[in-house]
């Protein structure tokens, strides 16, 4: 039986802005979930249909999504993408952008992260809020967010490509709409360190010492994130407001990494020491 849920950039009703068909669509979302099983990347979206748009790249996300659903996966929340004003402004865009959390992307702190289950992971640190109430929009504003938050809580988020980063042939980059498609890069999450209430702590000023191997490769803020990381949260809020939709109860949002990703391989160790906050680890086996 295929169940389908209903994206939250994209109602059924609604496909105004849209350049690709269904079919196109479907065929896209196909090849993303051919190309997470093989380990084979393909092509960017974006050069095989040079008008795609926003809508188009979000219809293909919820069509793959759609899929891993039908194969027995459950949604548990969402990631929130290209919160700094410098990668908005080398991707050209002006907001955020938005994945899906299914449940088969959660890893154990410490645990062991399969490499052979993606293809070119990188790694980033950033502050998961574990939502206590619904929370819907419009007008929500990062004080509605901290009051129905239930805690917050350091995280990485494991990032991998689907979608060729370089064209081959033409040298072309990925674009946002190949991001967005492919599920905004995401591929897993590990929560670890001390749990916090949202408001027993300046969230702005919580950072992250982010090592590779005993290494220590960057480090970040979570101001970072549009100054507050629960205004990325906010806006995710406002943005499927229109579409009837809200974030619920239980669900886990990624709200924006504050470091540049971590190029990470087989035999890696990842740690993010948050300080009083405590520290989230994996292993790449």
């Amino acid at each position: 039986m295929l169940i389908k849920f209903q994206h939250p950039f994209l109602p059924n009703a609604r496909r105004t802005h849209m350049a690709l068909s269904r079919d196109e669509i479907r065929s896209a979302a196909e090849r993303l979930d051919n190309a997470e099983k093989t380990r084979q990347q393909i092509r960017q979206i974006s050069l095989e249909h040079p008008g795609i748009t926003i809508e188009d790249s979000y219809a293909i996300q919820k069509a793959w999504v759609d899929m891993k659903i039908a194969q027995g996966r459950t949604v548990k929340g969402h990631k929130i993408g290209l919160t700094s004003k410098a990668m908005q402004s080398a991707l050209n865009i002006d907001e955020p952008d938005s994945g899906i959390l299914l449940d088969d992307m959660f890893f154990a702190d410490g645990g062991l992260v399969p490499t052979e289950r993606f293809i070119a992971t990188r790694v980033e640190a950033e502050l998961a809020f574990v939502m206590k109430s619904r929370l819907s929009g419009p007008g929500c504003t990062m004080f509605d967010v901290l009051n129905a938050a239930d805690f917050v809580v350091p995280a990485l988020e494991i990032l991998d490509t689907r979608v060729e980063r370089v064209d081959p042939q033409t040298k072309a980059t990925r674009k946002i709409f190949d991001t967005i498609a492919d599920n905004a890069a995401n591929a897993g999450i590990v929560l670890g360190g001390r749990p916090i209430r949202p408001m027993d702590a300046d969230l702005r000023w919580i950072g992250a010492l982010c090592y590779r191997n005993g290494q220590l490769e960057e480090t970040g803020l979570a101001a970072g994130v549009l100054n507050h990381p629960a205004t990325a949260v906010a806006w995710l809020a406002n943005k499927i407001a229109p579409n009837g939709l809200a974030l619920e109860a239980g669900q886990v949002v990624l709200a924006g990494s504050f470091i540049r990703p971590i190029e990470t391989r087989k035999g890696d160790t990842i740690q993010a020491d948050y300080g009083a906050y405590g520290s989230v680890s994996c292993y790449f086996a």
